[in-house]
């Protein structure tokens, strides 16, 4: 008889990282391949622009990989949230040493750049573009200009914990309690901040015809 290895459940993830080693960890590489493309995708969408092009986020990925497989081995990380909430902050942590390394020191301006590098919130461009890949066809330029034009002028116009909701909910994928988890406010914020970007998105995407509106 065939038997299966089971997938860990969240809570599980901890003790199967920390029985041994992480460098020697049977169940490591199977977690760490669990949350990749999550991760990936909560890089793409923060990356600076200035930034893309220089640096894949695969690299960043990585980074954070090795990064938390010294952690594990030095036994200080943090087991009070979940493994992915964990591997999340330190991709960010890495994302913004890439945007200091490759982007501080061509600066005209530090002052106004500063904030720049140091956050990582989804910019409403990725967003834009994110939603233009699902709904138009790259063959349509026209179109497609018009369309991510548009929407950007519609996440312009949400609070930035409103766009960030969107892009942890919606591009992450990450659940409501993860994204409360990670933005520090209540899960009942966070599902009516979503809610509210969605329905705003949906009215312009309609306008634009690229969704039916019924």
């Amino acid at each position: 008889m065939n038997h299966q290895k089971s997938e860990a459940c969240p809570d599980q993830e901890w003790s199967l990282l920390t029985n041994e080693r992480a460098g020697e960890a049977a169940d490591w590489n199977e977690i760490m391949l669990r949350h990749r493309d999550r991760l990936r995708r909560m890089v793409e969408i923060r990356m600076h622009p200035r930034l893309q092009g220089r640096v894949d986020a695969s690299d960043v990925i990585q980074e954070t990989f090795f990064e938390a497989a010294r952690v594990l081995n030095d036994g200080k990380q943090n087991q009070d949230i979940p493994v992915y909430i964990w591997l999340r902050r330190l991709a960010n942590q890495k994302l913004i040493q890439a945007h200091r390394r490759h982007l501080q020191a061509a600066s005209r301006d530090a002052r106004r750049e500063q904030a720049h590098l140091e956050s990582t919130e989804a910019s409403s461009v990725s967003i834009a573009r994110l939603l233009i890949g699902n709904f138009t066809s790259p063959s349509l330029q026209a179109i497609r200009q018009e369309r991510e034009s548009a929407l950007l002028h519609g996440l312009e116009q949400l609070e930035p914990l409103d766009r960030e909701v969107l892009a942890l909910r919606h591009f992450e994928q990450l659940s409501g309690p993860e994204s409360a988890e990670i933005l520090g406010i209540s899960h009942d914020a966070v599902k009516k901040r979503y809610i509210r970007a969605l329905e705003k998105l949906q009215r312009i995407m309609v306008q634009q015809g690229m969704v039916d509106g019924q």
